[in-house]
């Protein structure tokens, strides 16, 4: 098995942040740190460093690897701007940190540390980011939901609180409906006590902003729809799984080729189960790592089952007669839904996936 420094002359390790990039070229060959510089976050500072990779190495594109961290945060623009110059790019392997503890701390060191650590990693394991145009505007968008629920639900417990606190003839005993959240957003000024004129003032701001972010809400909901049908339409077919769902599940799933099995989707997903027996005692418990998003996800469409499919609800009466709690049950479905959504993925007719990297000298 072929390893990260037996194909490439150099790599060069980046540590990203918000402002500048710190780049370390290191030469595999001898393993001798070659140069050490930080440009900044810029279009022209990419084009600098750029520029500056392939002088100090001396070497062809073929030869350089990059491995930086955060290809999908503060690094994803220079991460762009270099496969579209020709690099080839990796996601660094995550640091050690008792090697932080010991080693010390800098830019400098965290972009060479990253170099180093990529040389020995087999090719096979290197992750290639490639996630494509459909993937980022999944992202964003499923981003700009989250965000936007946050606050319609701020917005609604303020505009609850301020109702029942302030007589502003309106009954809000109950949760507010719809209907009754739109009366307030067209409620007039009128003439009386000046702290309620404001708390009136501000009831129908609020009841505003709660009918805006719904329409936002339920524009999102069509854009994600469409992108999900045009990329994997099967996916809506899985019982529990909607627009919302899919496009987290699809963001997580990124491109053909990044999971690599069954296994490795569940522990990306977090649903592989954790050992953990004691004694004569044999149990497995939940699995509290991998990608949160995917999970919850998940941990939703086990929900959904266990409310509305038949089959589910069958499968739950027979586990719980068996002595299994709610936690066990809900851990067991939610590694049956990864087996399920994988193979639905993977027999999926998709866009042929990317060169891999381990061919690229030879393309």
């Amino acid at each position: 098995m072929s390893i990260v420094a037996e194909k490439f002359s150099f790599v060069v390790g980046i540590d990203t942040h918000a402002k500048t990039h710190t780049f370390a070229i290191v030469n595999t060959t001898t393993g001798e740190e070659i140069a050490n510089e930080t440009f900044p976050v810029t279009v022209p500072g990419g084009k600098r460093a750029l520029s500056w990779i392939q002088r100090r190495s001396q070497g062809t594109k073929e030869n350089i690897l990059l491995t930086m961290e955060g290809t999908g945060s503060y690094g994803a623009k220079f991460r762009h701007q270099a496969t579209e110059a020709g690099f080839q790019v990796t996601e660094a392997p995550f640091p050690h940190r008792r090697l932080g503890r010991l080693r010390g701390k800098s830019d400098a060191i965290d972009a060479a540390r990253a170099a180093r650590a990529t040389m020995g990693i087999p090719l096979e394991k290197v992750r290639v980011p490639r996630a494509g145009e459909v993937q980022l505007a999944l992202r964003v968008l499923t981003t700009a939901r989250e965000s936007m629920s946050r606050e319609r639900t701020a917005a609604i417990n303020s505009l609850t609180a301020l109702l029942r606190a302030v007589e502003l003839g309106f009954d809000a005993r109950k949760a507010l409906s719809v209907t009754q959240i739109n009366a307030v957003a067209a409620w007039r000024e009128r003439e009386e006590n000046f702290s309620v004129q404001i708390s009136r003032r501000e009831a129908v701001r609020l009841a505003g902003r709660i009918v805006t972010l719904t329409d936002q809400l339920k524009q999102n909901h069509s854009e994600l729809q469409r992108l999900v049908k045009a990329e994997h339409p099967e996916l809506l077919d899985v019982f529990g799984v909607g627009p919302v769902i899919a496009a987290i599940i699809l963001t997580a799933w990124s491109h053909p080729g990044r999971v690599r099995s069954e296994a490795a989707f569940a522990a990306l997903a977090g649903t592989c189960p954790v050992p953990a027996s004691s004694g004569s005692t044999t149990r497995f418990r939940l699995n509290h790592g991998g990608d949160r998003q995917l999970n919850k996800a998940l941990y939703t469409i086990a929900l959904i089952r266990m409310h509305w499919d038949q089959a589910t609800k069958d499968y739950v009466a027979k586990r719980t007669s068996q002595g299994r709690t709610k936690k066990e049950i809900i851990r067991s479905l939610k590694r049956y839904i990864t087996r399920q959504l994988f193979r639905t993925l993977k027999t999926a007719v998709s866009q042929p996936a990317l060169v891999p990297i381990r061919a690229a000298s030879t393309a």
